[in-house]
């Protein structure tokens, strides 16, 4: 999204619920039904339920991500801000159709979905007219769509818009720095990360 590369990370894990309750039966996940407490079994959990990761980007700035299944209330929230000097930008899933704009030396803003103001590469991407939400079903249909364009197409897009093996790699690097971080409680560089722990 910045435009920016990650070149290390410092990570702290946790296991917050040592146990969790299984499911005896199967559950219908949105179907909203609720089993009964006699319906779970307690389970022992060895798995970080909750992350913090502090980030160096190669253009001298820091981040941070806070990764958490144990937030009361939290129904699958993505949260992302990008705070600069004289303006801030806030996007929510839960609230998917408003970009909430701080800044510095005039009044907030909160700046609803409109099609009509989009730059044309991400215009392709709006299926709605404002006013209608789009929200998580669209994230998978439109990877999808641009997916099967470049299938069809027969090649791939010179610039594409979705994760591609290069991007899958990344990934891997990135979870492995931060695995890394976690367990030798340092900071590791995300460059030298994976092939470090696949000698």
């Amino acid at each position: 999204m910045s435009g920016c590369t990650i070149t290390a990370v410092m990570a702290d894990m946790n296991t917050v619920h040592k146990t969790r309750k299984k499911p005896l039966k199967p559950v219908e996940t949105y179907s909203g039904k609720m089993l009964q407490p006699e319906d779970y079994q307690d389970v022992e959990i060895n798995t970080e339920d909750y992350a913090s990761v502090l980030l160096r980007f190669d253009n001298g700035n820091k981040g941070v991500i806070t990764v958490s299944q144990v937030s009361g209330g939290r129904k699958n929230k993505l949260s992302l801000e990008i705070a600069g000097s004289n303006r801030t930008f806030a996007w929510t899933s839960e609230l998917p159709n408003e970009l909430w704009i701080g800044e510095r030396d005039r009044a907030n803003q909160v700046l609803m979905r409109d099609p009509s103001l989009f730059h044309p590469e991400a215009a392709d991407l709006v299926s709605y007219p404002g006013g209608h939400n789009e929200g998580f079903p669209d994230t998978s249909k439109q990877l999808f769509k641009e997916v099967y364009a470049a299938i069809r197409e027969g090649r791939q897009p010179e610039k594409p818009l979705f994760p591609t093996f290069k991007d899958g790699l990344r990934e891997l690097e990135l979870n492995e720095a931060i695995l890394r971080s976690a367990r030798e409680e340092t900071w590791i560089n995300t460059a030298t990360a994976y092939r470090k722990s696949n000698r």
